[in-house]
């Protein structure tokens, strides 16, 4: 709406029109001041690498495909911006031409890194391009320029390489190396883009260099400079959204329909104060498109999210390496405590599963029935016998038909929110200082160890799940 309202002519400070490339520099220095101050209150600055410099020593600097990202998204900064700087172009069409084209990127880049999409996202996809089409069927009524073409499609070029970075350096759901990836981008990014403009201005560019020297002594300059520092808060925002582990599929969404509704908002607030157009027909529809494309995208999530408020049956579901001894133990003695609880565990189900087993169908390990009949468990009341355990694979609808989610290690727990993003809420370690050591190969003595701390960590875990008491001890039980 800034950016709108400056290069119309139509903010206070301004007067008349303000050429987008004559702003674009002092909306650059405004993000690069305001950057550093964030990385430094916020403490995050610490999470960049390290990097050796002859004659000075180790300093924080960002590493050779961080800066490649970072140029990257010195593009989608600097052409976001100018986008919205093209006469008689409205600020909706630049948001459906931009936001619709990065929501077709998604799940192709997503296929390029061969991660599942499902079909919900190829859903989206095709509403996706309806969209994109539909608005550009409203041209008539704003001139959609050779310059803003190109200006679009640099930014498209921009995505796809950092999200083709990101993907192979980023997106783990582990703090250090998500932070170390935003941290470095974030310094690199701004640089690149002041470094740009300056080049082009030195080579010549009148209105950049314009905007360099003359307009910084404006008034206007400072709105400007208020356009980076917006730009700075959605960057931050934007970039946290981008790096969630799960596929671009499900996080460009989330981003694309506050800036739509945003740019909704921002156009008709023009039009009312300023006297600027209402966007035309053709790119409400195109917004309606938009929308249903975000919906699309959205689904997993809605479907899971539904269930989990539902009155269906809950599942409680164990998870660790090969699914034959830790994973089946707790199954089989969370189920046995829950024969005992007060009734509420009635309409618990409980399962158990393996991130990696070595032999799908395989039994429990003669050891853990071993260690499960020292513990009084030799028989379970229903079907579930231990002797009838056989191994299988964790899935992700296994892991979506989950309430909660029990891993055994560290690891695990990480294998587990890879599959199924949608679950990582409700997916954790069984013990939250540590992790459940594998007894595989050990002597007996050992599975009744792990045994014995799994049936600790059952119970208590249990007692969190169903807000019941402690419960009796299966080895006091009465149970044979």
């Amino acid at each position: 709406m800034l950016v709108k309202a400056v290069s119309s002519g139509v903010s206070p400070p301004a007067g008349e029109p303000v050429d987008g490339l004559v702003l674009l520099p002092a909306a650059a220095l405004g993000q690069l001041v305001v950057m550093p101050l964030f990385l430094m209150a916020s403490g995050w600055w610490g999470y960049a690498g390290q990097r050796e410099i002859p004659g000075v020593g180790r300093v924080r600097l960002p590493g050779r495909e961080t800066l490649v990202a970072g140029f990257f998204t010195a593009l989608i900064i600097g052409t976001t911006t100018l986008n919205f700087t093209f006469a008689g172009v409205s600020i909706l069409l630049v948001l459906l031409l931009m936001r619709g084209g990065v929501l077709i990127l998604s799940p192709l880049v997503d296929s390029a890194r061969k991660r599942t999409v499902p079909g919900s996202a190829w859903a989206g996809l095709a509403f996706s391009l309806m969209a994109v089409s539909v608005a550009l069927g409203d041209v008539n009524s704003y001139h959609l320029t050779l310059a803003t073409v190109l200006s679009v499609f640099t930014y498209l070029v921009g995505y796809v390489g950092r999200f083709e970075i990101m993907s192979r350096v980023a997106k783990t759901g582990v703090k250090e190396t998500d932070r170390r990836y935003f941290v470095e981008e974030h310094a690199a990014a701004p640089v690149f883009l002041v470094g740009i403009l300056a080049a082009a201005a030195l080579c010549g560019q009148a209105e950049l260099r314009t905007g360099f020297t003359t307009f910084l002594g404006t008034s206007t300059a400072w709105a400007a400079v208020g356009i980076g520092m917006a730009y700075e808060v959605l960057f931050v925002f934007g970039t946290l959204i981008y790096l969630d582990r799960r596929v671009y599929t499900w996080c460009v969404p989330a981003n694309r329909c506050a800036s739509l509704l945003s740019g909704l908002v921002a156009s008709y607030a023009l039009a009312g104060l300023a006297g600027l157009p209402v966007p035309g027909n053709a790119q409400l529809l195109a917004l309606v498109f938009i929308v249903t494309a975000i919906a699309s995208l959205s689904y997993p999530a809605a479907v899971s999210w539904w269930r989990e408020r539902g009155t269906r049956t809950r599942q409680v579901l164990f998870v660790c390496g090969g699914n034959t001894s830790r994973s089946p133990m707790a199954e089989v003695i969370a189920r046995t405590h829950a024969t005992q609880a007060d009734g509420s565990a009635r309409g618990v189900r409980f399962t158990s599963a393996g991130v990696s087993p070595a032999r799908p169908g395989a039994p429990l390990v003669p050891a853990a029935r071993t260690a499960l009949a020292e513990l009084g468990i030799r028989r379970v009341p229903g079907p579930a016998h231990p002797r009838r355990h056989r191994a299988r694979p964790v899935t992700a609808r296994l892991c979506r038909d989950s309430s909660v989610i029990y891993c055994m290690t560290r690891s695990h727990r990480d294998a587990v929110v890879a599959l199924a993003p949608d679950a990582k809420s409700r997916t954790h370690c069984l013990d939250p200082h540590g992790d459940v050591p594998n007894p595989e190969g050990q002597p007996p003595e050992v599975y009744r160890q792990c045994a014995d701390r799994i049936q600790e960590l059952v119970r208590t875990r249990l007692h969190e799940f169903l807000g019941s008491g402690p419960g009796p001890d299966v080895r006091t039980a009465g149970l044979s």
